[in-house]
């Protein structure tokens, strides 16, 4: 039995879609079917719904994407992948604040009213 440390396609983390590999790092779907014929990149075939598509191991893809375009546009695009997801996050916390005192300002109200 293979330890998921040790199974890259295991790790969610270390897998992404053909989908996902297009608009994270700028690459075609010829791009992704390329790198799949000339066996830089290895695939799993999936299906959601009926609907067709690929998972690429994320280190694979990411030496393509250097291959096709370099290692500063590679760079680049981690950059503002990993800053769209702080915004992201930052966003949903700021709404959840936001919901949190205006919560704690009805309960205080309460509180103000029964003393």
């Amino acid at each position: 039995m293979e330890l998921a440390s040790s199974n890259p396609w295991l790790n969610r983390h270390t897998t992404l879609s053909d989908g996902s590999a297009q608009k994270e790092y700028g690459l075609t779907r010829s791009d992704v079917i390329n790198g799949v014929r000339t066996g830089k990149l290895q695939y799993r075939e999936q299906n959601f719904h009926g609907n067709p598509w690929f998972r690429l191991l994320r280190c694979e893809v990411e030496a393509l994407v250097a291959e096709l375009y370099g290692q500063e546009h590679l760079q680049e695009r981690k950059a503002k992948n990993e800053l769209a997801q702080i915004n992201k996050a930052l966003k949903k916390l700021k709404t959840e604040v936001a919901s949190l005192e205006k919560r704690r300002n009805e309960l205080l109200s309460i509180l103000s009213t029964l003393k």
